[in-house]
C-alpha cells in the first residue's frame, strides 16, 4: 500500500520532468546546440543528486504551508497536481508545478479543517511575481555583459561555438542540480509528513535519512518525465516565444539556473545571515516562470522586446493563473471521494485542547485575557471552527487568537532513547543536548512547546537566545533541531518504526 499511494508523487515527478524540467535544457536543445539524449541525461543524473542532497530546504517551507498527515491524503494531493500539470504539459503549456502542488495543498487544508500558514503562503506566492522578473533581470544584464565581452575579446566563430556548447552543457548540469535541490518539495514534499521511509546507513560510509531516500526516489521520477516526454515543451520555451541565438540560449540557461539556487540553498540562507544580510525564502519555484523571464529578458536586451510572441506568452500566463485554482478544486473533491466513496484516511484529525495548562502558559507569554477561560476542557478538531468560536465569544485580537490555536494543538510526543541512538544525528547534536533527550526516556508530552519548556530547563543548549542579528543563525539550527525532535519523537511515528522494527525480526 505503501507503493501504492506513492504512485502519485511519481506521476507528478514524472509530470514535472515532463514539463518544469526540461526547461533547463529548453533552449539548448531548441537551438540544436545540444542533442536531446545528451541533455535528458545529464538532466537526469544532476536533478537525482540535488534532489537527494539538498532538496530538504525548500521542503521545509512547502511542508508548513500545510502538512499533509496521511498517506491517502499525500496521494490525492499529488494526484491532484499530476493531472493538473499533466493537463497543462498535453496543452504545451510550460506551467508552473510548483501553482499545482500549493494549490493542491490548500484544497487539503480547507477539506481537513486546517488552518492555512498565511506567512508561508504569502512566501510562495511573492516568489511567483519575483522569480520571473529576478530571472528577466539577470538574463538582461549577463546578456548584455557577454556581448561586450564578445565584441572586445575577438574570439574565433568556432571556438565561440564551442564554448557555447560546453557552456550550455555545464549550466545545463547546475541548472538541473538545483531544479532537483528546488522541486524536489513539489514532487514529495505532501508526503515527508507521513514519511513511510526510515534511515538507511551505508556500511557506516555514509547515511540517507528517511526524506533523503523519498527524495530520492521522487528523482528518479523527474528522470524518466524527462526522457519521455519534455520535448514538446522544450520547444515551446525554446523558440516559440522569442527566437533565441546560441549565446543567448547559453545566458537563460544561466540565469534560470542562478534564480533556482538562489531559492534553494541553504548555505546561500547560513551566509546571508551571518553577514547580517536579510534572507532570501526557500521555497519551491517555477523553472518554467524563470526561464520565461529569461527569455524575455533576452528579447528586452535585443530589441525592446517587440519580436516577443504575445499570443504564446498570454496562454502562459492564463496556464498560471489557471494552474493552482484547478488543482485545489481537484484536491478537495478527489479527497472527499477518497474518503467517502473509497473509505480511505485522508487526513488525521489534529486536535485541540484549551487545558489549564495551556490557559498558564498563555498568561506566562502575556496573553491574559479572563474570556478564554470559559474554553477552558473544550476540544476541537477543526481549527476553523475553533477560530470563529474564539473570535466571536471573547475579546483577543487576531494575533491571540493564533496563539491560542498554536499553543492548544495537540502533537502527542513519545520520548525513547533507543530511537534517539538511531535516529538523532551525533554529528549534528551536541552530547549536552541527546543525553538531555534521552534523560527523557519513557515522558509522553501532549503539546510541542511543553518539551521545549522540558529541554530548555534540562541544558542551556537547548535554549533559544535572544533575537539578535549575532544570534540568529544559532538560534535556527536550534529550531531545526527541534523540528527533528518533533518528526522523530511523534506518538504515530514511533508506532511506525516500531512496527517496521517487529516485521523485520520476523515476528507476528
Amino acid at each position: 500500500m505503501v507503493w501504492f499511494y506513492l504512485i502519485s508523487g511519481l506521476f507528478l515527478g514524472w509530470s514535472l520532468g515532463a514539463n518544469d524540467a526540461a526547461n533547463v535544457f529548453g533552449t539548448a536543445v531548441a537551438t540544436k546546440m545540444v542533442k536531446f539524449k545528451v541533455a535528458a541525461l545529464i538532466a537526469s543524473i544532476f536533478v537525482i543528486v540535488g534532489a537527494t542532497i539538498s532538496g530538504a530546504g525548500a521542503a521545509h517551507t512547502l511542508g508548513k504551508l500545510g502538512s499533509v498527515n496521511a498517506l491517502g491524503g499525500a496521494f490525492t494531493v499529488a494526484l491532484a497536481a499530476a493531472v493538473t500539470v499533466a493537463w497543462m504539459t498535453k496543452l504545451g503549456l510550460p506551467v508552473s508545478t510548483t501553482q499545482a502542488i500549493v494549490g493542491a495543498i490548500v484544497g487539503w487544508d480547507f477539506f481537513a479543517g486546517a488552518l492555512v500558514d498565511t506567512n508561508a503562503l504569502m512566501k510562495i506566492v511573492t516568489t511567483w511575481v519575483l522569480n520571473p522578473i529576478l530571472a528577466g533581470a539577470f538574463s538582461f544584464v549577463l546578456f548584455k555583459l557577454v556581448k561586450a565581452y564578445l565584441r572586445s575579446a575577438k574570439i574565433h566563430l568556432l571556438r565561440i561555438d564551442l564554448y557555447t556548447r560546453l557552456g550550455l552543457i555545464l549550466i545545463g548540469a547546475f541548472g538541473s542540480y538545483s531544479l532537483g535541490a528546488n522541486n524536489i518539495a513539489n514532487v514529495m514534499g505532501v508526503f515527508v509528513a507521513s514519511n513511510p521511509f526510515t534511515d538507511i546507513n551505508f556500511m557506516g560510509l555514509f547515511r540517507l535519512t528517511g526524506t533523503q531516500v523519498l527524495f530520492f526516489i521522487g528523482g528518479l521520477a523527474i528522470a524518466v518525465g524527462i526522457y519521455t516526454y519534455s520535448y514538446r515543451v522544450m520547444k515551446t520555451v525554446g523558440s516559440d516565444i522569442f527566437k533565441l541565438s546560441p549565446i543567448a540560449a547559453l545566458v537563460v540557461v544561466l540565469a534560470e539556473s542562478l534564480v533556482l539556487f538562489i531559492f534553494a540553498s541553504q548555505s546561500l540562507e547560513r551566509l546571508l545571515i551571518k553577514l547580517g544580510l536579510p534572507t532570501i525564502p526557500l521555497v519551491p519555484v517555477s523553472s518554467s516562470q524563470a526561464v520565461v523571464g529569461g527569455v524575455i529578458g533576452i528579447a528586452i536586451a535585443r530589441g525592446g522586446g517587440k519580436a516577443i510572441n504575445l499570443k504564446v506568452l498570454t496562454r502562459i500566463f492564463w496556464g498560471w493563473i489557471i494552474t493552482p485554482v484547478t488543482a485545489a478544486v481537484i484536491s478537495f473533491f478527489s479527497l472527499f471521494f477518497m474518503k467517502n466513496v473509497f473509505q480511505q484516511q485522508v487526513f488525521e484529525p489534529i486536535p485541540y485542547k484549551i487545558s489549564k495548562k495551556v490557559i498558564q502558559k498563555l498568561e506566562t507569554l502575556g496573553l491574559e485575557d479572563t474570556t478564554i477561560e470559559s474554553f477552558e476542557g473544550k476540544v476541537y478538531y477543526n481549527a476553523w471552527k475553533l477560530r470563529a468560536d474564539l473570535k466571536h465569544n471573547t475579546t483577543l485580537s487576531s494575533h491571540e487568537v493564533d496563539m491560542v490555536i498554536k499553543y492548544s494543538e495537540v502533537d502527542s510526543l513519545l520520548i525513547d532513547s533507543t530511537i534517539a541512538n538511531e535516529h538523532l544525528d551525533p554529528d549534528w547534536f551536541t552530547r549536552s543536548q541527546l543525553e538531555a533527550v534521552k534523560s527523557l526516556h519513557g515522558s509522553i508530552f501532549e503539546h510541542r512547546w511543553e518539551l521545549v519548556d522540558t529541554l530548555s530547563k534540562l541544558t542551556p543548549e537547548w535554549r533559544y537566545k535572544p533575537k539578535t542579528r549575532e544570534n540568529r543563525l544559532y538560534n535556527k539550527d536550534l529550531k531545526a533541531k527541534y523540528e527533528r525532535l518533533f518528526f522523530v519523537f511523534k506518538l504515530s511515528r514511533i508506532r511506525q518504526l516500531k512496527e517496521i522494527e517487529t516485521n523485520e525480526e520476523g515476528k507476528p
